[in-house]
């Protein structure tokens, strides 16, 4: 298997290729990760790439495709490897096809993972990434368990600097207008195949699997033709060589007219090349500016999706503020109830006391009432009885 990941940033291209070696076996080639190794082993390309970077300058292709071919030559890319970060353009992709034919390793395929620009701007913005395994999540689509923990090792998780709204729309500005040309490259080649790159990471790996299980075996057919065509020239340039020997038999006059042909067949043929050129220059400055306009174009969509997404942050967190009083007012309304009830209950209860009270000073009456109707009556017969007392003791005087 020999293919290269083209998409843009946040499309997934690395989850699928460590996906991708683990199944297959065969390494994922990161431009990004040879540099960084070249440079700490200090080789020779590295200490080149090291001056180039020290000095605020890019990386030659040159470079590159010299680290590209040393790790090509090592055992575990014997049985295939997957590209990913380079090419980023057209003519790094045709000095990459040359490299490759070469070493005779040419490219299987151009694997796309198409991702709408909406989408990968949710995903670079909520993007974190492990420090200690470099696990990646994504607090919108895949959050971890915990809140700012790896779920593998339990690292810290990081967010990039430049994950956010502004920078993320110019990088994916620059892919389209660079980058996406890739495409139309690897189409023609016949060599193009493309995934969607939005669901569950298992399904998308699925997908692939079923494009790359599909790949004919060994070269394509369109690189065999492209190596057809250099040994077919040689052949067409001895035959000339032939004709000239041939020619210095005849006589001088035949030698004039044959000058003069000649002369005017060259005349012709720069004629013909300066009116191809003048075209090929017509039409490259068409192109280059179709791509500017379309360069102009990604932007205000770009900026004009960042600018609806920001009037939909603000509408929600309108929403939520406005959530957020309604609960305050109902739990004032609940409070206000409550505090109602509490009074209500209150009052009922100092009325039940002051019956109780009223009911008992009024039993207290109703006793103190009837011990004083004893009273009264125990006097009365009190009074009685010493009446009869005295008329008794009367009575026996007599």
């Amino acid at each position: 298997m020999r293919i290269v990941l083209i998409g843009a940033p946040g499309g997934g291209k690395g989850t699928q290729a460590k996906l991708l070696v683990d199944k297959y076996g065969v390494p994922q080639i990161s431009t990004g990760d040879l540099l960084r190794a070249a440079v700490k082993a200090g080789s020779p390309l590295g200490m080149q790439a090291k001056q180039a970077m020290d000095s605020g300058q890019l990386v030659s292709d040159e470079i590159v495709l010299g680290m590209i071919k040393e790790r090509l030559a090592e055992s575990d890319a014997q049985n295939g490897f997957i590209l990913d970060g380079f090419p980023r353009n057209i003519p790094q992709a045709e000095a990459l096809d040359s490299l490759l034919d070469d070493v005779d390793k040419p490219l299987q395929a151009a694997l796309l993972i198409d991702v709408e620009f909406s989408i990968l701007m949710q995903r670079l913005t909520g993007r974190r990434t492990c420090g200690s395994c470099g696990q990646m999540f994504n607090i919108h689509t895949s959050p971890p368990r915990i809140e700012g923990r790896c779920d593998k090792c339990g690292g810290n998780l990081e967010h990039r600097a430049d994950d956010n709204e502004e920078t993320i729309s110019n990088r994916l500005g620059v892919y389209e207008a660079e980058t996406a040309p890739l495409v139309d490259y690897f189409r023609k080649q016949g060599k193009l195949r493309t995934v969607r790159g939005v669901g569950e990471v298992d399904s998308i790996f699925a997908a692939i699997q079923r494009v790359l299980e599909s790949l004919p075996s060994g070269h394509a057919a369109s690189e065999v033709k492209v190596e057809e065509k250099p040994a077919a020239e040689p052949a067409a340039k001895k035959k000339v060589v032939k004709k000239k020997k041939a020619s210095k038999k005849k006589p001088a006059a035949k030698k004039k007219s044959t000058k003069k042909k000649s002369s005017k067949k060259k005349s012709a043929k720069k004629k013909a090349t300066k009116k191809k050129t003048s075209k090929k220059k017509s039409s490259k400055k068409k192109t280059a500016k179709k791509k500017v306009a379309k360069k102009k174009v990604a932007k205000k969509k770009a900026k004009k999706k960042v600018s609806k997404k920001k009037a939909a942050k603000k509408k929600a967190k309108k929403k939520v503020a406005k959530k957020k009083v309604a609960k305050k007012k109902a739990k004032k309304k609940v409070s206000k109830k409550k505090a109602a009830k509490k009074k209500a209950k209150k009052k009922v209860a100092k009325k039940k006391a002051k019956k109780k009270v009223s009911k008992k000073k009024a039993a207290k009456k109703k006793a103190k009432k009837k011990v004083a109707k004893k009273k009264a009556r125990k006097k009365v017969a009190k009074k009685k009885a010493k009446k009869k007392a005295k008329k008794k003791s009367s009575r026996k005087k007599r």
